[in-house]
């Protein structure tokens, strides 16, 4: 899965909107939708909020947890644990940057909510490069992949599978009676 996977995946998540017309509900595959009343906040997935939002029918409410405050206290958690803590949304980073990108006017403090969002996350990569390098340096067979999202684990994924491979490789190699580590005179 690539990051364009994940962010489609994201843009199902649900966000607050605050429509300026008026619009009976709508009956979709996924679930119905309004109404839309104008002033009346409404909930709907981030790609039709985005949507509304680029043909300036909507502004988008900012989530609750992309909030200065609650980012820092995040981050500040974040930096004391060693594992890695729980995360607002299974898809914090990619709603933090759709949002940011596309509705920068409707979220104060849009500029800070970036560099916070972005410490959390050069801080869990962080973690996570030296929690697969431990695994890898103490030849692991498993681990424990508790509160990662999936982009975090995206992002290692390639590199894990190769060490895993070769790890594999040397040890079928090295078993006592294997054949294969073995060379063959002819």
């Amino acid at each position: 899965m690539d990051p364009s996977e994940v962010e489609f995946l994201a843009e199902k998540e649900v966000v607050k909107i605050i429509p300026n017309f008026s619009l009976d509900k709508i009956y979709l595959i996924g679930g119905d939708l309004g109404p839309f009343n104008p002033g009346m906040p409404v909930e709907v997935p981030v790609w039709l909020a985005l949507n509304l939002k680029q043909r300036q029918k909507c502004r988008i409410v900012q989530p609750e947890w992309m909030d200065v405050d609650k980012l820092e206290e995040i981050r500040d958690l974040e930096r004391k644990e060693e594992t890695f803590t729980p995360v607002p949304s299974p898809y914090y980073m990619e709603l933090t940057k759709l949002l940011l990108n596309h509705a920068s006017d409707n979220i104060p403090k849009a500029d800070e909510i970036r560099t916070l969002v972005k410490d959390i996350w050069d801080t869990r990569i962080a973690k996570l490069r030296l929690s697969a390098d431990s695994f890898i340096s103490q030849q692991e067979a498993h681990a424990k992949l508790d509160n990662l999202t999936l982009m975090e684990i995206n992002t290692t994924r390639s590199f894990l599978l190769n060490s895993l491979n070769c790890m594999y490789k040397l040890r079928s190699n090295l078993q006592p009676g294997s054949s294969r580590g073995k060379s063959q005179d002819y």
